[in-house]
């Protein structure tokens, strides 16, 4: 069985992605691209060490910043998979929360 988790990937690499985007938008360093993406600098430390994945929104401001595609900011860090997977307890509530049902 294979593992769909992209820290699992062979492939991926955050590090080429982040060069990319630096090189890209003609940045110094990783501060500069914190500053360019308006995240704190240790969310770009924590990338690169693979301690924090690339998520959805961050990938999106990646996006608006340099005008890639997703698709391409996918293949930048040795993204691979062909779709998403999302699970279904993101979209359940807590134990004991309803929501709004009146009876």
């Amino acid at each position: 069985m294979t593992s769909n988790r992209l820290a699992d990937q062979a492939a991926y690499d955050p590090n080429h992605l982040l060069d990319s985007l630096i090189e890209k938008l003609h940045l110094k360093n990783d501060a500069a691209l914190s500053r360019a993406l308006e995240v704190a600098p240790p969310v770009i430390s924590k990338i690169r060490h693979r301690r924090l994945p690339v998520g959805a929104s961050l990938l999106i401001r990646m996006h608006e910043v340099s005008e890639l595609s997703i698709r391409d900011l996918r293949i930048l860090m040795g993204d691979r998979r062909d779709k998403f997977r999302i699970s279904d307890k993101q979209f359940k509530p807590k134990d004991g929360v309803t929501e709004g049902h009146a009876e």
